[in-house]
């Protein structure tokens, strides 16, 4: 694992660039900063600076260079680099509410936007007019939609939001793409169309997450469980409800292996097995070795007699030491995830190796 840092106070969400190379990072401001690696430093080499609002989403395009990014300004923006500079150009998203998720598509055609107008805008772009435009998902959704993903055939798109359920929506666009085929969680699939609806998932859905094969769904929520859909077993549904604090993102890092983290400061392994089958591995961050954890108990209380508190370290045992916001894939090996990213309030990045 290698902990990096851009000097700045917060990290809310990041993306990489298809080499790995660079990597785009959102102070929890209305900025994107994008920086490169030279050497073992990270140099800000652009700033994108249109949005006016808090930038809640970033997602960088691997094959056709392109980003987009999207702010509590209710706007969202396709960055193409030009001459060495990156130009936006506006999407008509037709929200009355802040965004808060952005997501590419697997085929980069278009990108899923959910917002606090309780909806999802899926953007793709008009050739004729030179414009991207946007369909609207909205029923059965009720409240803020908080987390996309995308299932591998482009058409099937999970959502996570603060009326407690978690969705499977069909996003099929009959200008840009082939009727697709059937699928575990469906045959006929209309644009809008509801596949698979969990209810009282027993808080905000935070995050959520296809498995490489699409057939199996993962999501979080704000009760500290995390949960599995299986489609290719009747779209069975496991839960696990853990003792810790809430989880904010969650990964599926092999067609078995899921790695989640949030409020704990620290990434967490799990394997699914099958039905029934969700468990606990292991803790991905190696504590670090405290100077009061080595103190014997005599000095322990020689030092509260004679300052009369206790000598605590605010200091974590984690590399993090607040929340984790977001987890990214950096690499992947023979089918699974072999490098991961984590960014933390702590304005830390992290990358971890998942081969160790």
């Amino acid at each position: 694992m290698s902990l990096y840092s851009f000097g700045l106070e917060q990290l809310s969400v990041h993306a990489w660039n298809k080499e790995r190379t660079q990597i785009a990072v959102s102070p929890n401001n209305n900025e994107v900063l994008i920086y490169e690696k030279k050497g073992k430093e990270w140099v800000k080499i652009h700033e994108l600076t249109e949005h006016s609002g808090r930038i809640t989403g970033i997602d960088w395009a691997p094959e056709s260079n392109r980003i987009v990014t999207c702010a509590a300004d209710r706007n969202a923006y396709v960055w193409t680099l030009k001459e060495g500079q990156w130009k936006p150009t506006l999407v008509l998203v037709r929200i009355n509410r802040a965004a808060t998720c952005v997501k590419w598509s697997p085929q980069e055609n278009k990108f899923a936007l959910g917002s606090g107008a309780r909806l999802i805008s899926i953007c793709y772009f008009e050739k004729e007019n030179d414009w991207w435009l946007s369909k609207h998902i909205k029923k059965p959704i009720c409240s803020t939609v908080l987390s996309l993903d995308w299932h591998p055939n482009n058409i099937l798109l999970a959502a996570g939001s603060a009326d407690l359920h978690c969705r499977i929506f069909s996003t099929y666009i009959k200008d840009i793409e082939e009727k697709p085929g059937p699928t575990s969680w469906g045959v006929k699939m209309p644009f809008g169309e509801v596949l698979l609806e969990h209810k009282d998932c027993g808080g905000w859905v935070h995050s959520v997450s296809f498995s490489p094969s699409g057939d199996q769904l993962v999501w979080v929520s704000h009760n500290s469980s995390i949960t599995v859909a299986d489609a290719s077993k009747s779209k069975e549904v496991t839960t696990l409800t853990t003792d810790r604090l809430p989880l904010l993102s969650v990964l599926f890092i092999s067609p078995t292996e899921i790695v989640a983290a949030g409020h704990d400061c620290c990434p967490y392994q799990y394997s699914y097995q099958g039905p029934g089958r969700l468990e606990f591995v292991k803790k991905l961050d190696v504590p670090k070795q405290s100077s009061k954890s080595t103190m014997s108990a005599m000095q322990h209380f020689r030092n509260l007699d004679k300052k009369a508190t206790e000598e605590d370290s605010s200091e974590l045992s984690t590399l993090h030491q607040n929340s984790i916001t977001q987890l990214c894939v950096v690499s992947k090996a023979g089918g699974s995830v072999s490098f991961l990213s984590s960014v933390s309030l702590d304005g830390a990045m992290v990358v971890w190796d998942l081969q160790q």
